[in-house]
């Protein structure tokens, strides 16, 4: 369905309205876009990703192929890990590239007619002629943008998920491929979780991913109940005062079990629980995220005005996210968040003459002073 839509939102997502989009191919088909993105040049250089790869705070990882034989190099890289044998068909993966190139942060926010919280991060794959990861399906939603060169996509719906023995990467042992395109720069590939693919680069090429989170229930309950551990205090001790000497001391009684099964029962995790571990969770920065806190912090005072007269931007590191009645930035709560907060998070940024009040300002200028924000637009 054609709608009148922001064009390069329209142009995005191929015409379609994301409600559209939504309903017939968001988790459920995939859909090629060509021209998402005309005239599309590359964020940047592929010595400036490598250069990027070489780095401590950024992860990356180098896999290559030989023959049938895979492997694969985590990051960071040397110039030596670079310089790779001429029959080797090989590829750089740097993730989070949206964290350290502003430009890869505003072309991620262009998914912002999708949650933030299911929003993950924008990856960067070089690749030679021939490169690539291997045929392989993903447990979740990514859009796969073409910058540079040309790669050549085969797709299956397979439900056979036999890997490859003794590979270091999930390869599919048994790929049939129903249907290929060949992305060039500015086409775009939608693919929904569990759906095979293999990208293989037609000379040099660069492909952008932006990939969305899709935590399992194991996941879910281990870090729920990690979440309650830290926060819940639960009442109660075990105790045994009618205990009777046994004739099995290396036998746990049935008693014990009993009690510690009702002790342990009496934790029902609530809907509030489940939003803070979610809320605190989606937003705490990744382990290799580190913020620039201001070299001369300003006084409240002098904060209060600058905002009001440059306007607020969340560090492009800075994850915000609002659920119920508390808001959460950066893994930190923050209870009863303002309309203004609320706009923030989802706007990123917010514009001069901006009517804050004392308690706004209050968590702004703290978070400032983190690092986690910055007066005017820079992002």
């Amino acid at each position: 369905m054609k709608t009148d839509l922001p064009s390069d939102l329209a142009q995005l997502l191929g015409g379609l309205a994301p409600a559209d989009f939504l309903r017939g191919w968001w988790h459920k088909k995939p859909l090629l876009i060509r021209r998402a993105l005309p005239g599309f040049k590359p964020l940047i250089t592929k010595t400036q990703l490598f250069e990027l790869a070489k780095q401590d705070e950024v992860e990356s990882r180098l896999v290559s192929r030989v023959a049938r034989t895979w492997d694969m190099l985590s990051g960071p890289m040397t110039s030596r890990d670079f310089r790779r044998p001429p029959d080797e068909k090989w590829s750089l993966l740097v993730q989070g590239i949206n964290l350290h190139v502003p430009a890869a942060d505003a072309l991620l926010r262009r998914f912002s007619f999708l949650p933030y919280a299911r929003l993950d991060d924008l990856m960067i794959s070089w690749a030679n002629d021939g490169g690539g990861v291997g045929p392989h399906f993903d447990s979740y939603d990514v859009f796969l943008l073409q910058a540079s060169g040309k790669r050549r996509w085969r797709l299956s719906p397979q439900t056979d998920r036999t890997l490859v023995e003794g590979a270091p990467l999930k390869i599919l042992r048994r790929f049939r491929p129903k249907v290929e395109y060949v992305l060039e720069p500015g086409d775009m590939l939608y693919l929904p979780p569990g759906w095979a693919h293999d990208g293989v680069a037609e000379g040099e090429c660069m492909t952008y991913s932006i990939g969305f989170r899709a935590p399992s229930a194991q996941e879910l309950a281990r870090g729920l109940y990690e979440h309650a551990a830290e926060t819940v205090v639960r009442q109660g001790f075990y105790a045994d005062p009618r205990l009777k000497p046994t004739q099995h001391p290396g036998r746990i009684d049935k008693d014990y079990v009993d009690q510690a099964i009702k002790l342990i029962g009496q934790f029902q995790p609530t809907r509030n629980m489940i939003e803070a571990y979610l809320g605190s969770t989606l937003t705490e920065p990744k382990a290799n995220v580190y913020f620039d806190a201001p070299d001369q912090p300003l006084r409240a005072p002098v904060f209060a005005g600058a905002a009001r007269r440059r306007g607020i931007a969340l560090d492009r590191r800075t994850q915000m996210l609002y659920c119920g009645r508390q808001l959460f930035i950066n893994g930190e709560a923050c209870a009863q968040p303002s309309a203004v907060l609320r706009k923030l998070a989802d706007a990123r940024c917010l514009p001069a003459e901006t009517t804050f009040s004392a308690s706004d300002l209050a968590a702004l200028h703290a978070w400032h002073g983190f690092g986690w924000l910055h007066l005017g637009d820079v992002t």
